[in-house]
């Protein structure tokens, strides 16, 4: 099945990962640059809007003392450490893919329509697209449907809550006519895992995947696991330890040549 991704990818997230990951903060260049050193394919960010309508790279809705990004200005979230999208943007070698994950907020639903998220990140999405591949990923289905009309060229990954079954995840995915599904790690059942009853099988929910015309990819497995999930067949892994899932790909039996050794 061709589409997105190629073999077995590997997604840095946050970049080298979350948190403070070898020295480098979540979320910025330095991240970026290690999760490229040490093998990613691809870079996922988090990007969220400011009180003046500009973009920042940032996972939480609230900085640690409470305040909310989107009650906040660029420059406040500059002085916080926050970076803006498009110094991020820069600092992602052209060659490795772009997983853009948007998160919405409350007042985007009652704010003009020229302040929305959506509506502030499409420019980018649209420019990106032209010199790299990218995709979307967010847990706002509206939010995918706008950018497959804003930017028809940019793929999107529907993305269901924290331990989202892919039992519904698939259908979903389908619906919204997104090309690829993002499920937890957790959902699909990790290797320390015991059975559960009513969970498919992995290699059964990855194969139904692909006959719906869907590619699979789940963020936050453990190295062991994104070798499991790319032994099944999945198409992207989204992982924090970059190197050891490049490492676990690369062993026979997981899904070897793949995760940036080509």
């Amino acid at each position: 099945m061709s589409g997105v991704f190629e073999a077995t990818e590997v997604i840095g997230h946050r970049g080298a990962g979350r948190g403070v990951v070898g020295g480098a903060l979540e979320n910025t260049p330095a991240s970026f640059e290690l999760a490229a050193r040490t093998g990613a394919d691809w870079i996922e960010i988090d990007v969220r809007r400011t009180a003046d309508d500009r973009l920042v790279l940032f996972h939480n809705a609230a900085l640690d003392d409470g305040r909310a990004i989107v009650e906040l200005t660029e420059a406040q979230c500059r002085a916080e450490g926050l970076v803006g999208l498009e110094e991020g943007l820069a600092a992602i070698p052209p060659e490795l893919g772009l997983d853009v994950d948007v998160k919405t907020v409350m007042e985007d639903g009652v704010d003009a329509a020229s302040r929305r998220t959506l509506s502030l990140v499409l420019p980018f999405l649209r420019r990106e697209a032209g010199r790299r591949r990218v995709f979307v990923c967010s847990f706002d289905p509206g939010l995918l449907l706008g950018v497959r009309e804003g930017a028809p060229g940019v793929a999107t990954a529907w993305m269901p809550y924290v331990r989202n079954p892919a039992d519904t995840a698939i259908p979903g995915a389908v619906g919204l006519g997104c090309p690829i599904v993002a499920v937890d790690a957790r959902a699909l059942g990790l290797a320390d895992d015991g059975p559960r009853p009513g969970r498919r099988a992995l290699e059964y929910t990855v194969e139904t995947a692909h006959r719906a015309g869907l590619e699979l990819i789940s963020w936050c497995p453990a190295p062991v696991d994104a070798a499991r999930f790319a032994a099944a067949g999945m198409d992207a892994v989204v992982v924090d330890d970059v190197p050891g899932a490049v490492a676990a790909l690369a062993r026979p039996g997981g899904a070897g040549g793949a995760g940036g050794t080509e």
